[in-house]
């Protein structure tokens, strides 16, 4: 599978909505601040919202910079993980990975958004490409773990 090069803001939303609409079972979306410009819109929202009620097991995993606030409503994506908790988990980065600079959005271990710096739209994806996809799934996975502590973990449902 060729690696497709994006240059803009539409080009990485329309990327991202379409590793995510072809997940099976787990997306894993890297992102300082959960961009509103890609990931409170509402074609991604109506994505992520029938992958995680259409698919059996189907999980959503998110990395932030800093926790993530609800204020009234004004970010749609935490208002549907107050509503999906099952399904749909936020933790804040470990300390020692808060300087990573990257943003991503994986689809199982096949499709990939991939951005160095995440305040630029350059990129690339990868709709089927399981080698990068893994890659950058296993760093995700470390960072995962490493950031599953207690008062690390945005419980949603406590708040």
């Amino acid at each position: 599978e060729t690696l497709h090069v994006l240059s803009t803001l539409a080009e990485v939303r329309t990327a991202t909505e379409t590793v995510a609409a072809s997940g099976q079972r787990l997306i894993s979306i890297m992102t300082p601040d959960l961009e509103p410009d890609i990931y409170d819109q509402a074609a991604i929202l109506d994505i992520i919202k029938r992958f995680v009620l259409g698919h059996s097991f189907a999980k959503v995993r998110v990395l932030t910079r800093e926790q993530p606030r609800l204020v009234s409503g004004a970010n749609h994506f935490i208002a549907m993980a107050y509503r999906l908790t099952s399904y749909l988990e936020i933790r804040v980065r470990a300390p020692q990975y808060q300087e990573l600079a990257c943003a991503y959005c994986i689809a199982d271990d096949r499709a990939i958004v991939y951005r160095v710096r995440a305040d630029r739209a350059e990129g690339i994806a990868g709709f089927n490409n399981p080698p990068i996809a893994r890659q950058y799934l296993q760093e995700f996975d470390a960072i995962w773990q490493a950031s599953g502590t207690e008062e690390r973990e945005l419980r949603v449902a406590r708040r």
